[in-house]
């Protein structure tokens, strides 16, 4: 029972130590927010709507650098961004229901620049 015990709690510390970690990278370089590959098409729409009542979207807007192509994956992934770089770039505004993924690498495509502040 004892070794049980010890083993939860180390469990516990790891994942505790881990989360902060994590954020600490993000604080210390430039990341991004996107979504999974992998979404269906409804939790991508659940995202856009969600992220575009908290922040600006009209840069998604037709016409604008980021409509096109106009895809749910990829107006999810910049209203996704826009709300991570506005929330504080963390594990928790990009989780989106587990469909964010957090990436190292500028996402941005020809004249659609995703933010980073």
């Amino acid at each position: 029972m004892a070794n049980a015990w010890m083993c939860f709690c180390f469990l516990i510390f790891f994942y505790i130590s881990s989360a902060r970690n994590f954020t600490k990278v993000n604080a210390e370089m430039k990341t991004w927010c996107v979504a999974k590959p992998s979404s269906d098409q409804a939790t991508l729409l659940d995202n856009i709507n969600y992220a575009c009542s908290h922040v600006d979207c009209r840069v998604l807007s037709n016409g604008c650098p980021c409509s096109s192509p106009g895809n749910l994956i990829n107006h999810a992934s910049v209203a996704m961004n826009l709300y991570y770089q506005a929330n504080g770039r963390n594990y928790w505004n990009c989780n989106f229901k587990n469909s964010g993924l957090i990436v190292i690498t500028n996402p941005s495509y020809g004249n659609c620049y995703y933010e980073y502040t």
